[in-house]
């Protein structure tokens, strides 16, 4: 597929009122990019005709991709259809089989329908219909003057799959090309540190390309290429992928994997293996993110809560003596919590995470001080951490989280079990959670 040049249109006063999120634009880059095509440009535009009119007018100057979301429904401020095929001169024409399915939806729940309802089923002449499996107002695609042009209704849920679903088989079907992507996902190496590790080969690459994102405490790189088959374009990637994962060494924690957790489901899975956690600053963060895993219940044993001073001696048996003179924000309780978590749930990694996530400090330490500990038959390390107390909460108890996956990552695999937080600069990451 050629590169072409991409404007999202998201259509609705109540973004521009903050009423709600523009999470489709966001939903849609992100698609986008899995297919090799660059978004250039996100416009909001309120439920007005002649500012809409005005933005499809600049959307045709500067995009070869114009797609559209919100402003489909029935009420008399959703435009987006009558104004589009205004701009590029097409009559509006009912689509039988849409009305059918409009008259059938709405009269299963309610005694008649109103005729406004129906100007859903109107689309522009030629259009390639996408039915909406998840709501009422079906969304469209057409070409015309050397433009393509997608819309797709506005509520998140409908927009997310019906562009999966429909607009992304239909811009693909639009290339003789096959797009393939792997993504490298790491954690202990910055954005800022890949950027300056891979610069020269980035800027000189074309096929494949390459192209680091921060996400959450971590970040990845995505590798994409064009080729006639599947297998060419596998072939492409292969050295690129093998050399890159060799630059940047053991941060690498996987290969097409969505997250720390999932990687450590993998390597539990190969290893037989179980493990318990218990938390305190992260508030059962860490149980969660691995429940959240189908099947994580043949590896997770269990984990304790330990919020409070008290929990722990209650539920853990840490003497008070050892919180009171070390604090229940040390490397001592953290090693005790790992220690008996593991002990009590009989599993045969046990981790803990034990810290300050803010707004306010404990009197003894700065916010985003945290110690996380992995006890096992040869092994119970604690590491302190140093999240900077500049961090805010959320992102505090997700990195201190991750961490806590690399030890068991790190552990299951052989390497050497580090704090990688001491090498990385982590105020350079984008903070997302902020």
């Amino acid at each position: 597929m050629k590169s072409f040049r991409t404007e999202i249109i998201s259509v609705g006063t109540e973004l521009l009122l903050g009423q709600i999120a523009n999470t489709d634009a966001q939903d849609i880059s992100s698609m986008l990019s899995e297919i090799g095509i660059d978004v250039y440009y996100h416009t909001v535009v309120g439920d007005n005709p002649d500012r809409l009119r005005s933005c499809i007018e600049t959307a045709k100057n500067r995009a070869d991709i114009i797609i559209t979301t919100g402003g489909l429904g029935p009420t008399y401020d959703d435009l987006t259809k009558q104004i589009i095929a205004n701009c590029f001169n097409l009559p509006l024409v009912e689509n039988k089989s849409e009305r059918k399915f409009l008259y059938d939806y709405i009269t299963n729940v309610h005694s008649e329908i109103s005729e406004n309802n129906y100007q859903q089923s109107l689309l522009p002449e030629g259009s390639t219909v996408f039915h909406n499996l998840w709501g009422t107002a079906p969304g469209c695609a057409f070409r015309k003057e050397g433009k393509i042009i997608i819309m797709i209704p506005g509520p998140p849920r409908e927009a997310n799959n019906m562009f999966k679903t429909y607009a992304l088989p239909y811009l693909a079907s639009l290339s003789d090309n096959v797009i393939v992507s792997h993504e490298v996902r790491i954690f202990g190496t910055s954005e800022s540190e890949l950027d300056d590790l891979l610069r020269t080969d980035m800027s000189s690459m074309t096929n494949p390309t390459m192209a680091p994102y921060a996400k959450e405490a971590d970040c990845f790189l995505r590798i994409t290429a064009k080729a006639d088959t599947k297998e060419k374009a596998e072939e492409l990637i292969k050295p690129v992928l093998i050399d890159t994962v060799q630059k940047i060494g053991d941060t690498v924690y996987g290969i097409d994997v969505h997250n720390l957790e999932t990687r450590v489901y993998q390597l539990l899975s190969e290893k037989q293996m179980t493990f318990s956690s218990a938390e305190s600053c992260t508030g059962g963060d860490i149980a969660r993110r691995f429940t959240d895993i189908p099947g994580a219940s043949q590896l997770f044993l269990g984990g304790v809560i330990t919020y409070t001073d008290d929990t722990k001696e209650k539920l853990l048996g840490i003497s008070s003596e050892l919180i009171s003179e070390k604090s229940a924000v040390s490397e001592e309780v953290a090693r005790q919590m790992a220690q008996k978590v593991r002990a009590l749930t009989g599993s045969d990694i046990g981790v803990s995470v034990t810290g300050v996530a803010g707004p306010a400090n404990d009197g003894l330490h700065e916010v985003g001080t945290v110690f996380t500990a992995i006890s096992a038959n040869d092994i119970c390390k604690v590491i302190k951490l140093n999240l900077g107390k500049e961090r805010n909460r959320a992102y505090i108890r997700r990195a201190s989280g991750n961490f806590v996956f690399d030890m068991i990552r790190r552990y299951l695999t052989g390497l050497p079990i580090v704090n990688v937080f001491k090498n990385v600069d982590y105020l350079l990451y984008r903070d997302l959670l902020s």
